[in-house]
């Protein structure tokens, strides 16, 4: 996922705020921050064209940059504002997320590792998918490293109706799939760029990057085992469609 260049006008505005928290006393600095964050002209002057800019970043339809879930509306500090009030305003440090991530789960959790690295993922600097396995038959993803672990803890990637959610979405790839083709054969360009568009647009759209991922790797059958068919498997791997999807 690709960070986008912050417009000088919020750079400097961002800097400014973040001069104010500086200059306080250290107890005074949280307060500080979360009332100049929380206040309605920052609100309106920088935490709205913030979230803009997430929107536009984000995978899907404003997909929770955790979770994946879409018509994320939150920016969350990925490291808390309580962890560090000093990085409030920094925007290296705002995520898209949704508010059962945001506020339910992650919160003020930051876990770090022995040597005081994050152990959360940031998809802005990292590839989740070397730290997360997505099973395509129950929807459910398996910490492949510490991090992956932590990550899937913290912010409940497993939770309640994802899973579920998950398999939706994976049956949708399916389905646009076997469409774009049959658009393929017919020269119907409008069904291909339909199909591509349900997918690139639904939630969850961390499920197609996921399976796209997969389909080219040695053991690529095992994860698509279950029930979802070669057709599947070998379309993904169409240099064509590829190039549509994969982000």
């Amino acid at each position: 996922m690709q960070r986008i260049e912050l417009p000088r006008q919020l750079v400097a505005h961002a800097a400014e705020l973040t001069e104010r928290v500086t200059k306080a006393e250290p107890g005074e600095r949280y307060d500080l921050a979360r009332g100049l964050w929380n206040h309605t002209t920052q609100r309106r002057k920088l935490v709205t064209p913030l979230r803009r800019l997430l929107g536009q970043m984000a995978h899907g339809n404003r997909c929770c940059m955790y979770c994946c879930d879409d018509l994320s509306t939150d920016v969350d500090h990925f490291e808390p504002l309580a962890v560090n009030p000093l990085r409030t305003f920094d925007w290296l440090n705002h995520l898209l997320a949704c508010t059962t991530c945001n506020s339910h789960h992650k919160g003020d959790r930051f876990p770090l590792d022995n040597s005081g690295e994050p152990l959360l993922i940031d998809p802005t600097r990292e590839d989740p998918y070397e730290h997360l396995y997505l099973g395509l038959e129950n929807g459910e993803y398996t910490g492949l490293t510490d991090k992956g672990r932590a990550t899937l803890d913290v912010c409940g990637l497993n939770r309640d109706e994802l899973p579920d959610a998950r398999r939706g979405a994976r049956d949708v790839v399916c389905m646009c799939v076997s469409t774009w083709q049959r658009g393929r054969e017919k020269g119907n360009e409008r069904n291909m760029a339909v199909a591509v568009r349900t997918i690139r647009e639904q939630p969850f759209a961390d499920v197609a990057q996921f399976m796209l991922r997969q389909a080219v790797l040695p053991k690529a059958r095992v994860a698509f085992a279950f029930d979802l068919g070669d057709e599947t498997l070998d379309l993904l791997r169409v240099p064509e469609l590829r190039a549509a999807l994969l982000v």
